[in-house]
């Protein structure tokens, strides 16, 4: 919104003449002339600074408005797990269409929702160092297995401690040296006992999805494999399971589809909540 606009300062007050010299009719003692020529400059220099100032207090307070916009959504963020209900975050039936191999709809049917708890023991080593900057406010997991029960996806939310510089910087980091590329790096199973996962651990693990989100301190990832505990199975990315032509057994089975469309369903109810928009209910039963 533009600022008011102020008065202009009164002119300084013209000094009174000085005594009168000789001098031809009608001309004005040059001592008289340089005062009023000073003043006037000054009234000058004081309105062009007036002008300045408002246009560039305008400005900064356009810029300031559009940062703490960004900065109060973000905020949001940060608190979303506290007000959004379990179901709305990890519900009990998803579907989606166009989802697996082939473009194949899939449904999938939550087993399990792990307690909210720290990051301890959540990723492998090497991941836990790569998030140890961006810290761990709330770690939030479920389990879910396909119509067969023959595969299953842990899908997990990271809250981090981060700023948005942190998380630019954790972001970068991951796209330059790849690290969600790496088998090293990946996340781990949460197995709730008697159910179709109660066998999916860290052999077990076959393909995963992690996102480093940069508009909300949140890390959102998805890892899926067998759920008849079968190991030896390579574990491939999901971007490279999901990618044409692919004939990995991730790729085969979709394993690398169920990350991808767990992941990126949570990511998609973030962004929506935090924008007011609810719940993604094109992704759900």
């Amino acid at each position: 919104m533009p600022r008011p606009r102020l008065p202009y300062p009164p002119c300084p007050a013209t000094p009174p003449p000085a005594p009168a010299e000789p001098a031809t009719a009608g001309a004005e003692p040059p001592r008289t002339s340089a005062r009023r020529t000073a003043a006037a400059a000054t009234c000058l220099v004081l309105g062009i600074g007036l002008i300045v100032g408002s246009v560039a207090g305008s400005w900064l307070t356009s810029a300031s408005g559009r940062q703490s916009a960004a900065e109060r959504a973000f905020e949001r963020g940060r608190a979303l797990w506290h007000t959004l209900p379990v179901d709305s975050l990890f519900p009990r039936r998803l579907h989606a269409d166009l989802a697996g191999p082939g473009g194949a709809a899939r449904d999938w049917t939550r087993v399990g929702v792990a307690p909210e708890s720290d990051c301890a023991g959540a990723f492998d080593t090497l991941l836990a160092k790569a998030l140890a900057p961006v810290g761990c406010e709330r770690l939030l997991r479920a389990t879910y297995t396909d119509a067969t029960a023959t595969r299953v996806t842990t899908v997990g939310l990271l809250v981090t401690a981060a700023d948005g510089t942190g998380m630019r910087a954790l972001r970068k980091r991951f796209s330059d040296e790849r690290l969600d590329r790496r088998a090293d790096l990946m996340p781990r199973p949460y197995a709730p006992g008697g159910t179709a996962a109660e066998h999916f651990g860290d052999a077990q693990r076959a393909s995963w999805q992690i996102s480093v989100l940069t508009d909300l301190p949140a890390v959102v990832y998805a890892v899926s494999g067998f759920a008849d505990a079968r190991t030896g199975t390579p574990p491939q990315p999901a971007a490279e399971a999901v990618a044409p032509g692919a004939t990995t057994p991730p790729a085969q089975a979709g394993l690398g589809h169920d990350a991808t469309a767990l992941a990126d369903r949570l990511e998609r109810e973030l962004q929506q909540a935090v924008r007011g928009g609810g719940a993604d209910k094109g992704a759900r039963k």
